[in-house]
């Protein structure tokens, strides 16, 4: 199995870049939409089905992240507006980042297929990708959400600890510190959060059933929708996960 990446030019500059890879690509590639909120390991899986799947990984979030790093000379319209947006602590709005996915919209026709993961978030950006779909003569395989019970959410994330000298994250139970409270890296203090506390996690997954709520029923409708458990470890959720598109192409 490699664990070799697709070269994603194309995706974090947009408009004329073009991607480069020697990689084999699959015979029947995957074109997938992944949902999951913050805590259930959606990160993880996107990772593993990428290495062995071969689909390209496309997260908007990469694509945020790059951005800011990118010359003024070499940003997009919709680049710009968007970190405008961000940096007056605001959310990006639908249009801007359609416009952005359409800025890439070669990356919807990849060989190796995709797997698109921060977009779409809301039903207005569901129905752009429907039709840029459309234009392009693409079908999507599978929308795969991964769920887990909130409590288990918030245990997962109030277990964070976080390095305030050198960000590293560490989990009480998971991948505990070799000494409390302690980073094994550089030697700081690790604290906890105020994101990672249970009140501000239960605000953040409302917020997000909320507004994913009618995207995961427009799937749900148009029969692209698999829902997956997002317990047990990566392993276990990556084989569910995977016997679940075998299944859907026999």
């Amino acid at each position: 199995m490699t664990t070799q990446k697709l070269d994603r030019a194309a995706w974090f500059k947009g408009t004329s870049a073009e991607c480069s890879s020697d990689l084999e690509l699959p015979e029947r590639p995957y074109r997938l939409v992944l949902l999951g909120a913050p805590g259930v390991g959606k990160g993880t899986q996107a990772e593993l089905i990428s290495l062995r799947l071969k689909p390209c990984h496309l997260s908007t979030g990469d694509v945020f992240r790059a951005a800011k790093a990118l010359p003024a000379s070499e940003r997009t319209p919709a680049i710009t507006q968007a970190l405008e947006f961000m940096q007056r602590g605001d959310l990006v709005p639908d249009d801007t980042v359609i416009n952005i996915v359409r800025e890439r919209r070669q990356c919807i026709t990849c060989p190796a297929g995709f797997l698109l993961d921060g977009f779409p978030r809301t039903v207005r950006q569901a129905e752009a990708l429907a039709d840029m779909l459309t234009q392009l003569k693409v079908k999507l395989d599978a929308v795969l959400s991964y769920d887990m019970p909130l409590e288990q959410v918030i245990a997962r994330l109030s277990g964070r600890r976080t390095c305030a000298a050198c960000k590293a994250v560490f989990h009480v139970t998971s991948r505990p510190p070799k000494v409390p409270d302690v980073c094994d890296n550089c030697g700081g203090k690790l604290i906890l959060r105020d994101d990672d506390r249970p009140e501000s996690i239960r605000v953040r997954m409302q917020a997000y059933q909320s507004s994913t709520a009618p995207l995961a029923d427009y799937y749900a409708k148009a029969g692209l929708l698999v829902s997956l458990s997002a317990e047990g470890s990566p392993e276990d959720i990556y084989q569910r996960t995977a016997a679940a598109l075998s299944a859907l192409r026999r």
